[in-house]
């Protein structure tokens, strides 16, 4: 093949390869590459209804020290949200007015939150510092994840409902 058909195979490629990725985007349909939740495609649907505990979601971070921390040290992946990352997928563990107790594992309402840990150092061996717990605020929503290395609101806390971007629904996922 000649340098200049080559060139124009490559650039119609790339240009079919962002028309997918636009569409996706447009669509609600996002790639999850951590390992929070199952890896994939998943894609983000409208509320209809009152988020409630249970609920998975997709949620972007406000600019505050906790998003400026999990961009440093890798926790969150870069996107499109304010602040330049992407958005979490996250499970609802609990709604405004809840009151959350953070020790070595989180309480809600007196009740232990399963697969809660929290840990005082990351994988690599830097200092983390657990929220401090408190009564969840109106219009926040505290977050959690099963997997044990999660960066949830253990580390930074209830998010405002604003960032919520929808439900999150696996489309083509896979535990790795």
């Amino acid at each position: 093949m000649k340098p200049r058909a080559a060139m124009s195979v490559i650039g119609l490629g790339a240009a079919a390869i962002a028309a997918i990725a636009g569409l996706g985007w447009v669509g609600g349909f996002r790639l999850n590459a951590t390992p929070s939740y199952p890896l994939g495609l998943w894609r983000i649907e409208r509320a209809v209804a009152p988020i409630k505990v249970g609920d998975l979601i997709f949620i972007c971070m406000p600019v505050s020290p906790g998003l400026s921390l999990g961009l440093t040290r890798g926790y969150l992946r870069p996107g499109l949200c304010p602040g330049g990352a992407g958005p979490l997928i996250k499970t609802v563990a609990a709604l405004p007015g809840a009151q959350i107790a953070v020790g070595q594992t989180v309480t809600i309402d007196g009740r232990p939150l399963a697969h809660s840990g929290v840990r005082l150092i990351d994988a690599e061996g830097r200092p983390l510092t657990a929220d401090g717990g408190g009564i969840v605020p109106p219009g926040h929503l505290y977050l959690h994840s099963d997997y044990a290395g999660s960066y949830d609101s253990r580390y930074f806390g209830p998010l405002p409902e604003a960032g919520l971007l929808g439900l999150a629904r696996p489309v083509a996922t896979f535990d790795p």
